[in-house]
């Protein structure tokens, strides 16, 4: 049956496909006027126009279209892995060659009041594989630009409940390739707090400034939900963390552009006390999160370059974990590392290699029963090829549409601290090799 839907998924773009003049993903196309290409060097990677646009607060006009900004997104896929998971890839799936109807997402994109500034990105997602419901990345904010001397300066303030899903790049960890991964596939245990720890359990506000198109700065703060309110909105709040206080995020970055180059260089971080499993009375973990990154972008009109890489260094002081028993260690250090480089032609077919790699003290107390060395160490690599048809020219129904059909591998040298055994149960790294393929459909 997941089988058939997957090919279903196809069947529909293969109807879609008569071509016709082609939009931006589907909201902000029909509010512009512009084609994918403008604001996206492959989706959801951002241009320079693209960036301009969502610090301007997704509030640029350009079109006559009168259909509300309301977009949809849905992905069909297949994976497997090198060796089959015992017990199942997931509640309902098979050990191994599991064709999937992954998510659905529902999104508002696009402005709320062009005339006051306010925009927003707003997803909320069904995941089937969770058989979930919950919101997702969000976005909403007031922006407004103004012309001092002869410097541009932009401006505004954003509500967002993930740290770095505001930030105008794609080497941060909200935006980071992978782009589109599998939820069916075993993924190594340990991030830093930044990569998504706070993602949808959190709401926060920060204020932003973008000078001249060149210098970019953001700060904010954030705070972990409710269980109550984190239930309401479709996230399970069980064993989870709990900030104590506000949680500080910076963002500063340098882009200079010449031509049809664009090279940026930033620093980011994240800065929180945090109540592990919720639990008072016994101090709290305080974690700062210090990261550098880097992007270069090459756009010419049949071919694009672009690189992203970033590394960011995590230091913990364990006070509550330590005291509960849950770590070994007073102080552990975690580093995470991403490089990506992908080439492009016509914005329609793309090849893209990346690779990670992450680092950390050793503990007991955190890692036993998923490593037996007591380890987060993890890293490999993950090769791409992309076919995103309707960039230039969309389905003749619906001409805001898109869609991208994907090829992903990823292949780990270290997974959970050895290359080899690295469960106590002869499991290896390589076991956890994973081909997934995916459709990606937008509108």
């Amino acid at each position: 049956m997941l089988a058939l839907r997957f090919l279903l998924g196809l069947a529909l773009v293969a109807v879609l496909a008569s071509a016709h003049e082609a939009k931006a993903l589907p909201s902000y196309a029909r509010q512009t006027g512009q084609e994918c290409a403008a604001c996206h060097n492959g989706f959801p990677e951002l241009t320079p126009y693209g960036r301009l646009f969502k610090a301007n607060g997704y509030v640029f006009p350009g079109s006559t279209s009168d259909i509300p900004a309301v977009s949809a997104m849905a992905v069909n896929s297949y994976t497997h892995t090198q060796q089959p998971q015992p017990g199942g890839a997931a509640p309902g799936y098979g050990a191994n060659d599991n064709f999937a109807f992954e998510l659905a997402s529902l999104f508002y994109g696009g402005a709320i009041s062009s005339e006051l500034g306010i925009g927003a990105f707003i997803q909320s997602t069904y995941n089937h594989i969770s058989g979930r419901y919950s919101w997702d990345n969000t976005d909403i904010r007031w922006a407004h630009s103004s012309i001092i001397g002869d410097r541009e300066w932009v401006y505004g303030i954003s509500l967002n409940n993930n740290p770095s899903v505001t930030d105008l790049w794609n080497s941060t960890p909200a935006w980071r390739y992978p782009f589109q991964s599998s939820g069916l596939a075993p993924t190594p245990e340990t991030a830093t707090l930044i990569e998504g720890a706070l993602a949808g359990s959190s709401l926060g506000g920060t204020a932003y400034l973008f000078w001249d198109r060149l210098i970019y700065g953001e700060i904010g703060l954030y705070h972990t939900l409710s269980p109550r309110l984190s239930t309401t909105l479709g996230v399970d709040p069980t064993g989870s963390n709990s900030t104590s206080g506000p949680a500080l995020y910076w963002r500063l970055a340098v882009e200079p552009t010449w031509g049809r180059h664009s090279w940026e260089v930033g620093t980011f971080g994240l800065t929180a006390s945090q109540l592990p499993g919720r639990v008072a009375g016994f101090g709290t973990d305080d974690t700062t999160d210090v990261g550098i990154d880097t992007q270069y972008q090459f756009l010419a009109a049949d071919y694009s370059l672009s690189l992203q890489a970033s590394h960011i260094f995590e230091s913990s002081t364990l006070n509550s974990s330590f005291a509960q028993g849950n770590a070994s260690n007073l102080h552990d250090s975690v580093s995470s590392s991403h490089i990506k480089a992908s080439v492009s032609y016509d914005q329609t077919y793309a090849v893209t290699l990346g690779y990670f790699r992450v680092i950390g003290s050793a503990d007991a107390g955190l890692y036993n029963g998923i490593s037996t060395n007591n380890s987060p160490n993890s890293d490999g690599l993950i090769g791409e090829i992309d076919y995103t048809p309707f960039n230039h020219g969309g389905p003749g129904i619906w001409p805001w549409a898109n869609i991208r059909f994907g090829l992903q591998y990823n292949y780990y040298l270290k997974y959970d601290g050895a290359s080899k055994n690295y469960d106590g149960n002869g499991t290896n790294a390589s076991a956890n090799n994973t081909l997934y393929l995916f459709t990606w459909l937008a509108f």
